[in-house]
């Protein structure tokens, strides 16, 4: 609710369910003759962001409700840095058997301290490696002088030993900036989501929230709350180095008890 002057202005979100004289064939007729990427905006009430709009994989093809996770699944967290503009930590399982990546988990903080942060993460499996972005080899705190990925390493968190990339280059040429392509990654992801290769739980509102949201400008990705997605690429573009958890150790060190990436 917002007050100005006098005036009391109110923001509803409302779609064709919250309207009792549209009976299920009208909605059904309503929606076949909507642009499909109108569709949610019409009939859910979600911010309508026109052709620009990045993922039209309609939600309910990508939610799922939560289940227990097979422990032969390997596990990954993507990661995208940030400080005022958020940190954000995607947690994902991938079935080999259909290579569907399920999205189980997801943090987003903002100016929250790399330490409280690596905590958060560890708590949900230490040993789950964690991808990142390329900029993690940045020093933004000139008084540690560490590396931002480097500065969750010394907190305990199993950082990929370097950034995400594909594993061959995702464009034409074998440079390795292709491998690390954004424009590569979306599409991957716009893949999977559209052949129902990519599920998310129904309960990662956060998620749902970006995801309806992500969308362009005049062809350029707007970068404004897009850190879950960022996240998810991420992942997505390091996806052959998850793992399941190793087992626990009863006596003489056993390299075949090793991360694949070692």
């Amino acid at each position: 609710m917002q007050v100005i002057g006098s005036e009391t202005k109110y923001l509803v979100q409302a779609g064709w369910d919250d309207a009792p004289h549209l009976d299920p064939d009208t909605k059904k007729n309503l929606l076949a003759a909507t642009p499909e990427h109108l569709k949610e905006a019409r009939s859910l009430g979600n911010p309508a962001l026109g052709s620009g709009r990045i993922f039209t994989t309609d939600e309910s093809m990508v939610k799922i409700p939560a289940f227990d996770l097979p422990k032969h699944w390997p596990r990954l967290v993507g990661m995208d840095f940030g400080w005022d503009h958020p940190a954000a930590f995607v947690w994902i399982a991938w079935d080999r058997d259909t290579d569907t990546i399920y999205i189980y988990d997801t943090v987003r903080v903002s100016e929250t301290l790399i330490p409280v942060q690596s905590m958060a993460v560890m708590n949900k499996g230490k040993w789950i490696p964690v991808s990142w972005p390329h900029d993690g080899y940045q020093v933004r705190d000139a008084m540690h002088g560490e590396q931002l990925a480097m500065q969750y390493r010394s907190q305990g968190v199993n950082m990929r030993p370097e950034h995400a990339m594909f594993e061959s280059s995702q464009m034409v040429g074998e440079r390795k900036e292709s491998r690390i392509s954004t424009e590569a990654g979306i599409q991957e992801m716009a893949t999977r989501l559209a052949g129902g290769k990519m599920k998310v739980f129904s309960h990662l509102s956060d998620w749902f929230e970006e995801y309806r949201m992500y969308h362009r400008e005049k062809g350029l990705i707007v970068k404004l709350r897009d850190d879950l997605m960022s996240a998810t690429r991420i992942a997505i573009m390091d996806l052959r180095f998850a793992i399941t958890e190793p087992k626990t150790q009863q006596g003489p060190y056993d390299a075949n008890d090793k991360p694949d990436w070692f």
